[in-house]
């Protein structure tokens, strides 16, 4: 239904000198799918007030809603072009009337919890990036189109904007830093099971996709109102550093039902450990924290086990951030399970010795597309030691790629035999007693599996060299900002 019309959207980004990338793409088509959103709550609101017979405080003045700037109408409903803004006007009301309003905001709400603060916090981290205001009018006419109002409409707008994250994830070699992929997640989830009434959180959300993968694995479970508050407001917990994912991963969180996401614009690793009180832990946290990255020697040292890993950093956050009790599914590179680093071993003997590491799940490449390295998810519950860990080698038979990624039918024997940690040609357990005392390496060796050394894709090769130059010019910055 919406299809043709975020196409005629992109179309026409495509010819804006402003927009130059798939990121610029995401980010501007966000502020205005934003706007109209909230114009359509805005009504839908309204309504609601009205039949109740209750008075109603619309969040935008007049002279800032979508009715009036961006599609003004006729009494007759039809779309007035004789007083809709455009060209150079649209472009100077935008930029010094529209977005100073909107970043206002942030001062004026009563709270961060508010969709007011949100409002405020999205138009004080973007800028609209449109030169031609012939380009943003074509855009606001394809947006005004669009609908929030039933849930299949959110089901398809969602699904489109989905498409659109993967997309400009897929577009860098860094595709994993927006876009993790969905079956993944899905498995993740299926594993841990969240309940109506835990708390989930991501401390490096990204997209949000985890999140929303998550609001739609419960809210078939919400049968009473009371659930759908509780899935609203106190279950779904966030955090995000870089502005555009953040943008993002609040535009992803109200396409999929929830109004006023809990994510916080931040750098979570900031925050220092010993600070991190009861009432900040949680019973699930999902995530695929940035690999390869590096922080300030401040940031540093916040941590117990110091390193320039930025994953290391996030893995010991998400330990110290766990109830007890509660359960964590975590994407990390495979080198965590073996490297010989002193930060690498200590954390490795952290995690088993203060958690129950109970699984493994080995991922071959391809799975993160354009992403270069082959990683691992960490499933684990806080509160007691590991006593055994089984492991699951994933192998879905092909080469994975963007032609042909990774699927749910994919997952489903890892589910499976996960549930009882079954043996198998793929999975196997070992014993932590007999890992290494003083490495505690707990790489991947598949003992039901003949090694094999197939003919690598000359691609996945490339792929891979181009991330680990990448990673080492990581390092060398790091490197330099100590010299």
């Amino acid at each position: 239904m919406f299809e043709q019309a975020f196409r005629n959207i992109d179309d026409v980004l495509r010819r804006e000198a402003g927009c130059t990338t798939e990121l610029d793409y995401t980010e501007q088509s966000s502020w205005i799918l934003f706007l109209k959103y909230l114009d359509d709550l805005e009504k839908k609101k309204q309504i609601d007030a009205d039949l109740k017979g209750e008075p109603y405080t619309p969040i935008f003045d007049d002279a800032h809603r979508w009715s009036r700037w961006a599609a003004p109408r006729k009494a007759d409903g039809s779309f007035d072009h004789d007083t809709a803004l455009t060209g150079d006007d649209l472009i100077a009301y935008v930029d010094n009337d529209l977005f100073p309003y909107l970043r206002g905001f942030k001062q004026r709400a009563t709270g961060p919890d508010t969709i007011e603060y949100k409002i405020g916090e999205v138009f004080s981290e973007i800028k609209s990036k449109f030169t031609s205001g012939y380009n943003l009018r074509d855009v606001l006419e394809q947006t005004d189109a669009l609908r929030f109002g039933s849930q299949a409409e959110q089901h398809e707008l969602s699904t489109l904007y989905e498409a659109k994250i993967k997309k400009m994830g897929n577009a860098g070699r860094n595709g994993g830093e927006y876009y993790t992929p969905r079956p993944l997640i899905r498995a993740m989830i299926k594993v841990l099971k969240p309940k109506i009434g835990e708390r989930i959180y991501d401390g490096a959300a990204g997209s949000a996709g985890f999140l929303c993968e998550a609001h739609e694995y419960l809210r078939p479970l919400a049968k009473k109102a009371a659930d759908l508050d509780t899935l609203q407001k106190r279950t779904f917990f966030g955090k995000e550093k870089k502005s555009l994912a953040y943008v993002i991963a609040l535009m992803n969180m109200i396409l999929h039902g929830v109004e006023a996401p809990n994510i916080l614009h931040t750098n979570t690793l900031a925050e220092n450990l010993a600070d991190i009180q009861e009432k900040d832990r949680y019973e699930v946290i999902l995530a695929n924290p940035p690999f390869g990255g590096s922080e300030r020697a401040e940031v540093k040292q916040n941590f117990p086990i110091q390193t320039s890993e930025t994953a290391f950093l996030f893995l010991q956050h998400f330990i110290k951030s766990l109830k007890a009790g509660g359960r964590a599914a975590i994407v990390i590179k495979n080198t965590f399970l073996s490297n010989t680093d002193n930060a690498a071993i200590a954390l490795r003997k952290e995690l088993i010795q203060s958690c129950n590491l109970h699984t493994v799940l080995d991922c071959p490449g391809g799975v993160f597309q354009g992403a270069g390295v082959k990683t691992v998810v960490l499933f684990f519950e806080k509160g007691a030691p590991t006593r055994n860990v089984w492991y699951y080698q994933l192998d879905p038979g092909r080469n994975l790629g963007k032609t042909n990624p990774l699927n749910d039918d994919d997952m489903a024997d890892f589910v499976a035999l996960q549930a009882s940690f079954a043996d198998s040609a793929k999975s196997w357990r070992v014993d932590v007693e007999t890992l290494d005392a003083e490495t505690c390496d707990l790489s991947v060796k598949n003992p039901n599996k003949a090694e094999e050394a197939p003919l690598r894709d000359p691609k996945d090769i490339i792929d891979e060299m181009l991330a680990l130059d990448a990673e080492s010019a990581e390092i060398l910055r790091g490197v330099r900002e100590l010299v």
